[in-house]
């Protein structure tokens, strides 16, 4: 799946971090945009890909 996401802001590509997984996915950690340096978390196996800001 990583091949075809992106930064959410730029369009950028997205780096993962995994602080926590399974056998089967990740469960936390965060992707991070290599262009513009914006986090968007992982919980409970859920990238939230909400621009900074949107959820407000």
């Amino acid at each position: 799946m990583m091949e075809i996401l992106c930064c959410p802001v730029c369009k950028g590509d997205l780096v993962l971090d995994v602080t926590a997984e399974d056998e089967q996915e990740v469960l936390r950690g965060r992707l991070r945009c290599g262009t513009c340096a914006v986090d968007f978390p992982i919980e409970d196996g859920i990238p939230n890909l909400l621009p900074p800001g949107a959820g407000t």
